[in-house]
């Protein structure tokens, strides 16, 4: 049976739909709470932890929000178990291996806050994914454990959350300029990746789609988004996202070196790091690393706001060429394949993702300064939060389902075509930070 053919499950079953519908419902509650008055409520929920160097700043902040993990674990746990029992999985054992989930969590933030693997750059999103890996392939996990390991759900709740934290007017205050530098960098890096995969090293198109997706646009979340759209082995992305994390781990040392090595002004620092690193939150520890504020300001514009957007234009562009021309050549030229299933490819939480930022503007646009800093204090901080946790368990489910013989299963030539791409993108991204777009990040404030 060709892909054109598959079995699509109806809209109320897809992790999709549930990812838009949980973190819309994140939003619009948070948002709720706010407007009556019940700011405590949300920051209780939405559990963070200080910077600690000794652990009683720690146990102090704990004992001071000790029904904090309850309520997170509660809310979320209702969320996915409603989310579980509609979409088919199994209610009990989903529960229980999330709770487990969620124990590692809260150990991996805790830890992650530290004053000094802050310094060592070794902070929440590493540790998830160093933890997970170990453990990983070190441990047998038990099915229970297993059925909560759902990376794709969670990394597409936090993107629909990621929406609400990044309103139109920051897209808008990016300027022309950083969505040029983004195109160039993405489609470049996207179609190097992509033709070293299929034409120096003979790989399935989707697979090199999937890779090339992981390289240039949003590392993780674009691999599993560009991989659905086109229909890759659920292999094909396992090791595009080794490739990501590999690559993305490299360069959160790399890069800052480079940055002080070649005396770079921060604004343009950051600008490269958010052109060449594969992955938010390693790109994120990475320019923080550089030390001043406007360097962690050029790499959102550059990486979240710019590069991390076109999910949706690849999943269309991929889409289409997989339902015109892939699954043609795979299901013979005589089959005739509807462009609709475009659409039915397309990763419905992107709409998610866009309708969260539109509501969060028009929030914004609707009050004064006044009630607007206070909802960015009160409401939008505490989403950042929420949207935290999801990636968190994002992280710790690819580094458990992550096994390290899986990066050889298909020997050297997804290395080889990923890591043509890194030179492609290093340099490019470099070039046009320093020099073609250098007077626009100088100015960043």
């Amino acid at each position: 049976m060709s892909n054109a053919t598959t079995t699509v499950l109806p809209w109320h079953r897809r992790e999709d739909t549930w990812a838009i519908i949980i973190a819309l419902g994140l939003v619009l509650g948070v948002t709720l709470a706010f407007f009556l008055g019940a700011a405590h409520a949300i920051s209780t929920t939405a559990l963070s932890f200080p910077t600690w160097s000794e652990s009683g700043k720690l146990l102090g902040a704990l004992g001071a929000n000790p029904v904090g993990p309850l309520a997170l674990f509660a809310v979320f746990l209702a969320a996915f178990s409603v989310a579980s029992l509609v979409i088919g999985w199994d209610v009990a054992k989903y529960a229980a291996g999330f709770a487990l989930l969620f124990a590692f969590s809260i150990v991996v933030t805790a830890l992650g806050s530290n004053a000094l693997l802050k310094q060592w750059q070794l902070e929440t999103p590493l540790l998830a994914l160093a933890v997970g890996m170990v453990l990983g392939n070190l441990v047998t996990l038990p099915g229970w454990f297993q059925s909560a390991l759902r990376t794709e759900f969670y990394v597409k709740v936090g993107i629909v959350l990621m929406g609400a934290t990044l309103p139109f007017t920051i897209i808008v205050q990016a300027g022309p300029l950083a969505i040029v530098q983004a195109t160039i960098v993405a489609v470049t890096t996207f179609v190097a990746i992509y033709l070293a995969a299929t034409r120096l090293f003979g790989l399935d198109p989707r697979f090199g789609a999937t890779l090339g997706a992981g390289g240039s646009i949003c590392g993780v979340s674009a691999a599993i988004a560009i991989g659905g759209a086109c229909r890759a082995e659920k292999s094909h992305v396992s090791v595009a996202i080794s490739m990501v994390i590999l690559w993305a781990v490299a360069m959160i040392f790399a890069l800052p070196f480079a940055c002080r090595a070649l005396g770079l002004a921060p604004g343009v620092a950051g600008a490269w790091v958010g052109t060449s690193e594969f992955a938010d939150a390693a790109g994120y520890a990475a320019a923080a690393t550089i030390g001043d504020e406007r360097a962690v300001k050029t790499f959102t514009l550059m990486k979240v706001v710019g590069r991390d957007m076109f999910v949706g234009i690849w999943a269309i562009v991929v889409a289409f060429l997989a339902v015109t021309r892939w699954d043609r050549k795979s299901a013979g030229e005589a089959e005739k394949v509807g462009l609709g299933e475009i659409w039915r490819r397309f990763p419905k939480f992107i709409l998610g993702f866009l309708v969260a930022s539109l509501v969060v503007t028009v929030i914004l646009a609707s009050f004064d300064s006044n009630v607007g800093t206070r909802f960015s204090k009160d409401a939008i901080g505490p989403l950042k939060n929420l949207r935290g946790w999801a990636f968190t368990w994002t992280f710790l489910s690819i580094g458990f389902t992550t096994r390290f013989r899986e990066l050889t299963r298909f020997g050297w030539r997804p290395f080889a075509a990923f890591a043509l791409g890194v030179l492609v993108n290093v340099p490019l991204g470099y070039w046009l930070s320093t020099h073609v777009f250098d007077a626009y990040w100088l100015a960043v404030k």
